[in-house]
């Protein structure tokens, strides 16, 4: 039993884990999905479709998730006093580096359905090799606690 969470602190670590999980997917599916978006003709129904899409992946999983994490993700800080500890404050950087990038997606999905095109499909397809990066980072330290 660890802090104020006492008995539910490995419940809330595992629903941590677990939103960790779908907040994960959700990043690697929408810049798929803005790839195939911004491939097409901003006045196709094609267009339409990639909206709509778009807009059910992040109001049903992605924003959703993202708030449960950062939650979760709160609610173990300060329950196990890890806030002072090296390790946490370096992967508590990359989890907000991530969580601009979630809302960096979410804008770039708001310039597509305005039938603007600002990135090439190749930029977007290197954009969405960060959240797979970020999270080998995040989770060698969260298990080999380095420093």
């Amino acid at each position: 039993m660890i802090g104020f969470l006492g008995g539910a602190y490995l419940w809330v670590k595992a629903a941590h884990v677990i939103f960790v999980i779908f907040w994960m997917a959700g990043l690697f599916m929408l810049p798929r999905y803005l790839v195939y978006h911004q491939e097409a003709d901003p006045e196709s129904p094609e267009n339409a479709i990639w909206v709509s899409r778009e807009h059910k992946l992040i109001s049903i999983i992605l924003n959703p998730a993202m708030i449960a994490v950062w939650a979760c993700g709160l609610a173990l800080l300060v329950s196990s006093g890890a806030a002072f500890q090296q390790w946490f404050q370096l992967k508590f950087l990359f989890v907000i580096g991530l969580s601009g990038y979630h809302g960096w997606l979410v804008g770039y999905h708001r310039t597509l359905a305005r039938g603007q095109r600002l990135l090439s499909g190749n930029a977007l397809r290197l954009l969405n090799e960060v959240p797979g990066i970020t999270v080998v980072v995040i989770v060698f330290l969260v298990i080999i606690k380095p420093f």
